[in-house]
C-alpha cells in the first residue's frame, strides 16, 4: 500500500509540472513579436528596397540627343624640345661665368671660360717646334739638291744622294706632325671658352669660379633646355590607336593641354609623333604633341591634362553618367514609366564625355532615367521626383 501511495504521488507531481510548463510556453508565445498572426510585425520586413513603403524619392533626368565631341584624354608630361648638359672637354680651373642662372642664352654665347695660360703656352711651344723643323727641312732639301747635282757630275755617290733625299723626306713628315700639333693646341685653347650649343633657358650653375673642372666630368657645369617649342608626351590605350591613326591620316590633329592648377588656361599644339611599338606591360602606346609655347605656360617636367578631339558625333544619345549603374549583367539604368514606376533597362555605353555618357543602345530620346536614389529601387517600384 505504501508503494502504491508513493507511485500515485509521483504521478500527480509530474502532471502538475507538465501543466505549468505548457501554460508558461503559451504566455511566452503571446508576448513574442513577429509570430504568425502577430499584427504589426507580420510583413514588416517587406519594405527594404522600396516595396510597400510608399513612393521612393529620386532625382531624374531626360535622355537627350546632341552633338558630342569624340575625344581621347590622358595625363602627359612636358618635355623640352632639346636638352644639353654643358661639360668641359679639357681639365682646367674655371675662371669666369658669363651668364646668370635661369636666364635665356643664345646659341654661341660664351657661358664660362677656363684658365687659358697653360694652353697658350702649349700652343707657343708647338708653333716653335714647327718653325724649327721647317728650317731643318729647308736645309735638308738644299743638301739633297746639292748631292743630286754632285752625283750627276760623278763627284758624289748615289748612296750619298739617296741618304740626303731620305733625310729631307723624314723632315717633311716631322713638319706635318708639327702642324697637327699646332692645330690640336689651338683646339684645346678653344675648348677653354665654353659657348652655348643652342638657344634656350639656362638652369642651375653646378660649378663656380675657382673650382677645377675635369674633362667630361659626370656633373655638368649647367643644363640648357629649349622650351619654345616644347613636347607633351602621353600614353593612350592600345584600343584607341587605330582610331587615332585614322583621324591623323585625314589631317592635322589638335591636342589641348591644361595644367591641373589652371584648368581654364589652355595650351594648343599638334600631334606629331606616335611610338613604333605598344608597351606590352601596360597595353598603352606613347604619343607626343608639339606646342609652340610662346607664352611659356608649359614648363619641362610638369604634368598636364591632355585632350585630343578626333571628331564630333552630331546625334549622340546622352544621359548623365550618374544614371548609369553597373551590375552582374553589365550596365543598366532605371527608366521611369508614365505610371511613376521604374523598370531596369540594360544599356551599352559607347564612351564618357565629362559628366555625361554616350549610349550606343538601351534608351530612347525623351525617356526619363533616375540619377539619384537607385539604391532603394527594384523593378516596379513607385517613385516620386524630388525637387532640386
Amino acid at each position: 500500500m505504501v508503494r502504491r501511495l508513493r507511485s500515485l504521488l509521483y504521478l500527480i507531481v509530474i502532471a502538475a509540472m507538465a501543466s505549468s510548463a505548457c501554460s508558461g510556453g503559451e504566455a511566452a508565445a503571446e508576448k513574442t513579436p513577429g509570430s504568425p498572426g502577430g499584427g504589426p510585425s507580420a510583413g514588416g520586413g517587406r519594405g527594404g528596397r522600396g516595396g510597400g513603403g510608399g513612393d521612393v524619392p529620386v532625382t531624374v533626368a531626360a535622355v537627350t540627343q546632341k552633338s558630342v565631341p569624340v575625344v581621347i584624354e590622358g595625363i602627359g608630361t612636358v618635355i623640352a624640345a632639346s636638352t644639353v648638359s654643358v661639360r668641359a672637354q679639357i681639365t682646367g680651373e674655371l675662371t669666369s661665368v658669363n651668364f646668370k642662372e635661369g636666364e635665356d642664352v643664345e646659341k654661341g654665347q660664351v657661358l664660362v671660360t677656363l684658365d687659358k695660360r697653360p694652353l697658350e703656352a702649349a700652343l707657343h711651344q708647338a708653333e716653335a717646334a714647327l718653325e724649327r723643323d721647317k728650317a731643318n727641312l729647308a736645309n735638308a732639301r738644299s743638301i739633297a739638291s746639292r748631292q743630286q747635282d754632285l752625283m750627276q757630275r760623278g763627284i758624289a755617290t748615289r748612296e750619298q744622294a739617296d741618304t740626303a733625299r731620305t733625310m729631307a723626306a723624314a723632315l717633311e713628315a716631322t713638319v706635318d706632325a708639327d702642324r697637327a700639333s699646332v692645330e690640336n693646341a689651338k683646339v684645346q685653347l678653344d675648348y677653354a671658352t665654353i659657348t652655348s650649343p643652342l638657344a634656350g633657358r639656362s638652369g642651375l650653375l653646378q660649378v663656380h669660379p675657382g673650382n677645377l673642372v675635369r674633362a667630361n666630368d659626370t656633373t655638368p657645369i649647367v643644363t640648357i633646355n629649349k622650351i619654345t617649342p616644347v613636347y607633351v608626351s602621353f600614353a593612350i590605350p592600345e584600343a584607341q590607336l587605330s582610331e587615332l591613326k585614322r583621324y591623323m591620316a585625314r589631317g592635322r590633329l589638335v591636342v589641348v593641354a591644361t595644367l591641373p592648377t589652371e584648368p581654364d588656361a589652355q595650351s594648343t599644339g599638334e600631334i606629331t609623333f606616335i611610338d613604333n611599338a605598344v608597351d606590352v606591360t601596360t597595353g598603352t602606346i606613347k604619343v607626343k604633341g608639339t606646342f609652340p609655347n610662346t607664352d611659356r605656360r608649359l614648363w619641362p617636367g610638369q604634368y598636364v591634362n591632355v585632350r585630343v578631339t578626333l571628331t564630333a558625333d552630331p546625334k549622340a544619345i546622352v544621359v548623365p553618367t550618374a544614371a548609369v549603374q553597373t551590375g552582374q549583367q553589365g550596365t543598366y539604368v532605371f527608366v521611369v514609366k508614365p505610371d511613376k514606376t521604374v523598370e531596369v533597362r540594360p544599356v551599352t555605353v559607347a564612351r564618357a564625355s565629362g559628366s555625361e555618357s554616350v549610349l550606343a543602345s538601351g534608351a530612347a530620346v525623351g525617356e526619363t532615367v533616375v540619377t539619384d536614389g537607385q539604391i532603394r529601387l527594384v523593378p516596379g517600384s513607385r517613385v516620386s521626383v524630388k525637387t532640386q
